[in-house]
């Protein structure tokens, strides 16, 4: 059975499954059959856009970051070559299969047992995050159960976390009762949370760097378009240093302007199609959850204790301006950390075309304040090349093991996007080590934190709200660049 859900997933692909996907639960939401099927259509749509214009973009950028590399003439062991390959091994063991059939039956069931209030079952393609850890953890200890229990529980976490975001993400990006819960993308809901007052002590958040005040005071030069032409330009400059003097070096520099002003221009509209996959089961969603038993309307969305959330795909919010514009920045500046971070062993390269997906808690909490979103993202994502310096070796294991051969020349591999996870990578300690005090002090944790959210999800919510309205510039979705 879970070979024959290998093959229909790996013929069909995320742009066909996804959108079966939601068509079904939009006609258990009890959305129109016609709604129903536009929703698919879009969700394909958008998918499908994503996957072009990532993969065109992806060869350019991913040369420039080499040719960064090698200017240096600094070698780490460890090279990232995209999460694509960790998304084989997923599919490719029997751990990751059984996850990916039975994963699916626990989010159904945590949701209808009220555990969380994400419906994480219409973001089936993403349950990959949580297959690769446990076809890691199978890699090496062999234990079958332990493995599977690893992704399981990494489920509940991010379950949890996705709740704790939920409220601030769908007022941000503008996605009424939606959130996202993708494993390798939601933890950094924690350093945007613990690191926010030290940010606030040093101002950052009276600091306008957002793109309506970079459209507002630079006109022209202000629009995603222009930034990301400039942005294009200085990566293409860093990657050629020596050699500015040559006819071939501006060629390319030109180029990579070019193609990144296209991503940040056409991404957003890609991302709207792609939105629009989800509003009708978002809106079916609100006209339930705002109901109380005599069917009158709630009007404080904070402590409406009905309210639920879906599970959308984390591609909703990577045109988003403030997103875009911070993922790209942050380029360079982890390829400069990876090279002065002491202890540091890996190299990433082909995953940093994925860091505005992995910065969208850190927005939608911080309100687009670009500033706060590097300063955490430089602090989060250099712990987690330490992760990914550790699990280099168990990482490589697993996909050659049950994934792809290695790239000619490469000993050691990692996905910046999948491993280079702080929380991730202590959890999987703690559960490879099958140490019973481990294991049981990360599952107090869990519980710790479950309790605290259904007891005080008002609080913690109106507490991010305050912490959001700190920041000076946005005041919501309602302010967002459209197009």
């Amino acid at each position: 059975m879970l070979e024959t859900v290998n093959r229909v997933f790996q013929v069909f692909g995320a742009s066909v499954v996804v959108p079966i996907m939601i068509f079904i639960v939009a006609l258990c939401l009890r959305v129109k059959p016609k709604t129903a099927m536009m929703s698919a259509f879009y969700a394909g749509v958008g998918l499908t856009g994503f996957g072009w214009i990532i993969q065109a973009f992806t060869p350019t950028i991913t040369k420039i970051i080499k040719q960064m590399v090698n200017i240096t003439g600094i070698k780490l062991p460890i090279v990232d070559i995209g999460w694509q390959a960790g998304s084989l091994a997923s599919f490719g063991s029997t751990v990751g299969l059984s996850f990916f059939v039975f994963g699916l039956i626990a989010e159904i069931l945590l949701f209808a047992f009220g555990v969380t209030k994400i419906f994480m079952a219409s973001n089936l393609w993403n349950n990959f995050g949580f297959m690769i850890w446990g076809t890691v953890c199978y890699y090496v200890t062999h234990n079958f159960w332990l493995s599977l229990g690893l992704s399981f529980f990494m489920l509940l976490y991010a379950l949890a976390l996705a709740e704790i975001q939920a409220d601030r993400w769908s007022d941000y990006y503008g996605v009424k009762n939606a959130s996202v819960a993708s494993l390798h993308n939601i933890e950094q809901v924690i350093p945007a949370i613990i690191l926010d007052p030290l940010w606030n002590l040093l101002g950052f958040n009276k600091v306008k760097m957002t793109p309506e005040y970079f459209k507002n005071k630079l006109g022209v030069f202000g629009e995603p378009t222009t930034l990301g032409a400039l942005l294009g330009l200085i990566i293409g400059i860093l990657g050629n240093l020596t050699r500015l003097g040559t006819l071939q070096a501006w060629g390319q520099i030109l180029s990579v302007a070019v193609q990144l002003s296209a991503v940040m221009t056409i991404f957003p509209l890609v991302t709207n199609v792609f939105s629009k996959a989800f509003t009708p089961l978002a809106d079916e969603i609100d006209k339930n959850a705002h109901k109380d038993k005599e069917g009158t309307k709630a009007t404080n969305e904070v402590t409406n204790k009905k309210r639920w959330f879906l599970g959308v795909d984390d591609g909703v919010g990577y045109g988003e301006p403030a997103t875009i514009i911070s993922g790209v920045i942050l380029i360079p500046i982890m390829v400069l950390i990876a090279f002065i971070l002491p202890g540091n062993k890996a190299l990433p390269i082909v995953d940093l075309i994925s860091l505005p997906f992995m910065v969208e808690s850190i927005v939608a909490l911080t309100r687009g304040n670009i500033l706060k979103v590097i300063a955490n993202g430089i602090v989060w994502f250099s712990l987690g090349l330490y992760a990914s310096s550790w699990l280099g070796s168990f990482y490589t294991g697993a996909v050659s093991h049950y994934g792809v051969a290695l790239p000619a020349g490469i000993v050691l591999i990692t996905s910046f996007n999948l491993m280079a996870r702080p929380l991730n990578a202590l959890v999987f300690a703690a559960f490879v080590s099958q140490n019973p005090l481990y294991i049981g002090l990360v599952i107090v944790v869990y519980l710790a934190l479950l309790f605290g959210l259904r007891r005080y999800r008002p609080q913690i919510w109106n507490y991010l709200n305050k912490m959001a309205d700190k920041n000076v510039g946005y005041s919501g979705s309602d302010e967002k660049i459209t197009y």
